[in-house]
């Protein structure tokens, strides 16, 4: 094995040490497989050795990242505090202190008017403020602290919350007396994120995983009782599902949510019975995604009739809003065929979510690769289909919009947060029934940061089948030199980014660390390549399993359509992407090298095919929905192992630098996977880095300043492969790249 000395290491070779597979009658020897023994010393010396030989070879942007790393802790405002959420009696929110890592979560005495939050400055005291949970202590003597769930009682005499200290997403379960402010001896192990209380505070209902880290169980611990005691609720047996609990906006019902990638099904309970039994809502039938939000429609006498609003994609691709009843106990579950359409399926907008209150209706949906807010008065929608959905406008080109921190049932204002790559993320109130917005916060940017000295824009590339790919990109306005006519007069250095699965969608948003990239010239582009779901549900569908490759491609057409447009070179443009996106800088590295002066991956899943042949990983059941299952189908596997980055690294290609970062904790894509990459790579002389985290987990360090001290590396490597560093010949970081 490779040993670290404190100068002149060479690249850390790993052994090869030859695994046989053999599927579908195709023989594959892995050299690399045995760097998945974690707890193997050679494989921790080896990992090891690799951060030595990655910071030897990155020493000399150390002043460069000091230098970003001041620039961001200069911006943020690190005294300073959430807007205010009514919950109750209390208004309930987050503060940092500047020197600490994580957030202190307070609450303080409803006052006032109820809808409108107090002005609270930070660093100032807050009047009759209570501390639930500060996270700074609960971190202490950890390497790495998340918290899992955070849930107040509805009468606010208890907190219940969950820690994970390791990285690997299992939480041990507490529970707060908030009157004395002391822990009570309730202690669960093993919890997923999303406990939640039953409405009396008696019980906590929360979710376990199994051996593969999946949530497949949903359990009833009443407070004051060993967990020993504790009663399963929900189990669910297929390994393609997770499930979850929650409690309706109402408080009425209690809701057990389970799906896989392209299955849901909802299990009600009433909360006034924690005890009793979940019934189901709609029986799942594969392929068919629902979610279920209860409703009061103003259509009955005493009080309005119990309704549930179900937003489904049965025959209804971009999804359909219903509504249906509420299924009587020991009656037969409910048939979609019962429900009332109250907004119909379009396709070219594809519906989201749905929130209910008691007077309105809130939809999230995305058109034309943007999200956007709408809202339906219940008082004028009674008895009237469609239902007349009013979208909240904004100005901006590229924004982003959504429903936050809206738990009250009875509230006059809808709590919603909006950003774009140019305005710091928004906090405002909308008064439903007079239309109009209120600004509540403004993400403070400090050191001068004015709006108009940045611009944003979409393009569009063209792919492969003729498709075309919304790119979305935003500069510095005096560091980019356009023509008289707006295009691009000379070229710039790019970050393209992408991430093109799941039916996530990348969208706009501001990013105070980003500065530090723009400032100096660089121009962020972002590729909402097919397998996100910028653009609906047919965009999704049309970059996972037998399609995926689209995925890569349509990365590759838009870094050509960059060039093409004379924004860049390929001398002067990274790509970036993480987990999932991490596989598409793989497969794009393998694809068009040439295209590209650097490649970032952030825990790639860049051996794909190992991880999802072995059913006993983590997740990988799960993911068949995703990728298709090449255990069982030789289709998949061959079309899999066409497009794996590690089983495609090429002898032939001039790759370019390529830096990979991992976490040792990482239980969604395993260390291993950059680290058997990367070792492949280096046979081929490629210029690869790997760096590992051996504290954390899939999101990487915890705590906000080691988090910024992760980015400053980044960008500094970035900024390198970008040549707009500045570094000078003694290895510190200059102001030079400014721009």
């Amino acid at each position: 094995m490779p040993e670290a000395s404190p100068s002149a290491l060479t690249p850390p070779v790993a052994d090869r040490r030859p695994t046989a597979r053999s599927h579908h009658g195709h023989e594959v020897t892995d050299p690399y497989e045995w760097l998945r023994e974690k707890e193997s010393p050679d494989v921790v010396a080896h990992l090891e050795a690799e951060n030595a030989y990655t910071e030897q070879e990155t020493a000399h942007l150390a002043g460069l990242r000091a230098t970003i790393f001041d620039e961001i802790k200069a911006r943020t405002q690190e005294t300073d505090l959430s807007v205010p959420v009514r919950d109750g009696a209390w208004w309930y929110y987050a503060r940092t202190v500047e020197g600490q890592q994580y957030a202190i979560r307070a609450r303080a005495p409803l006052g006032g008017e109820p809808d409108v939050p107090p002005v609270l400055v930070p660093g100032e005291p807050v009047p009759g403020e209570q501390v639930l949970l500060d996270e700074n202590l609960a971190a202490q003597g950890h390497e790495f602290f998340s918290l899992g769930s955070f849930d107040v009682s509805a009468d606010g005499t208890r907190l219940a919350y969950a820690v994970d200290t390791v990285g690997d997403e299992r939480y041990l379960l507490r529970v707060r007396d908030l009157t004395t402010g002391e822990d009570l001896p309730d202690e669960v192990p093993g919890t997923a994120p999303g406990a939640t209380f039953s409405p009396d505070g008696r019980y906590v209902l929360y979710p376990t995983v199994d051996e593969s880290w999946r949530p497949d169980k949903v359990w009833r611990h009443e407070v004051g009782t060993p967990a020993a005691d504790d009663v399963t609720v929900f189990t669910e047996p297929d390994d393609r599902y997770w499930v979850g609990v929650g409690l309706s906006r109402s408080r009425r019902f209690l809701q057990i949510e389970l799906g896989s990638k392209i299955t849901s099904e909802s299990w009600l309970l009433e909360a006034d019975d924690p005890t009793g039994e979940f019934r189901v809502v709609w029986p799942r039938r594969e392929g068919v995604e629902y979610s279920v939000e209860h409703v009061v429609l103003p259509d009955a006498p005493a009080g309005g009739r119990d309704a549930l609003l179900v937003l489904h994609n049965d025959g209804a691709e971009n999804f359909e809003l219903v509504v249906t009843e509420v299924p009587a106990r020991g009656a037969a579950p409910l048939s979609p065929g019962d429900a009332t359409v109250v907004v119909p399926h379009d396709p070219a907008t594809r519906l989201e979510d749905v929130d209910a209150f008691a007077g309105h209706v809130v939809l999230s949906y995305r058109r034309e690769a943007l999200q956007r807010l709408g809202v339906v008065r219940l008082e004028g929608a009674a008895g009237a289909t469609p239902w007349q959905v009013d979208e909240i406008a904004f100005d901006e080109p590229l924004f982003t919009v959504g429903a936050a921190g809206n738990p009250e049932w009875e509230q006059r204002h809808l709590r919603l947060s909006y950003t774009s790559f140019v305005t710091p993320g928004t906090v405002y109130d909308y008064d439903v029934a007079t239309r109009t917005l209120a600004l509540r916060k403004r993400q403070p940017v400090l050191g001068g940061y004015e709006p108009g000295d940045y611009v944003q824009q979409r393009e569009w590339a063209e792919a492969e089948d003729g498709t075309m790919v919304p790119v979305s990109l935003v500069w510095r306005r005096d560091a980019v030199t356009l023509d008289p006519s707006g295009l691009q007069a000379d070229p710039a250095p790019v970050l393209l980014y992408g991430y093109g699965s799941y039916e996530i969608s990348i969208d706009p948003a501001f990013s105070i660390p980003r500065l530090s990239l723009l400032d100096r010239g660089v121009v962020l582009a972002v590729a909402h390549v097919r397998g996100g779901g910028e653009m609906g549900r047919r965009w999704y569908e049309d970059g996972k399993t037998l399609a995926k490759k689209n995925t890569f491609t349509d990365f590759v057409a838009c870094a050509r359509h960059l060039v093409g447009a004379g924004w860049t070179t390929p001398e002067r443009m990274v790509a970036q992407g993480g987990s999932a996106g991490g596989l598409l800088m793989g497969a794009v590295a393998n694809l068009a090298p040439e295209l590209f002066a650097g490649v970032v991956a952030q825990v790639p899943f860049v051996d794909p095919l190992t991880s999802i042949l072995d059913p006993d990983l983590p997740l990988t059941v799960i993911e068949w929905d995703e990728w298709g299952n090449p255990l069982a189908d030789p289709e998949v596997y061959r079309y899999m192992s066409e497009y794996s980055p590690y089983e495609n690294v090429r002898e032939d290609a001039d790759y370019p630098r390529i830096l990979a970062l991992t976490s040792l904790n990482d239980t969604r894509v395993l260390y291993v996977e950059p680290a058997k990459w990367v070792a492949r790579l280096r046979e081929v002389g490629a210029p690869v880095l790997l760096k590992t985290e051996m504290s954390a987990g899939h999101g990487g360090v915890s705590g906000r300043y080691a988090r910024w001290e992760e980015i400053a590396f980044e960008d500094a490597w970035i900024a390198d492969a970008l040549g707009v560093a500045g570094h000078d010949e003694d290895g510190e970081g200059g102001e030079d790249g400014e721009g």
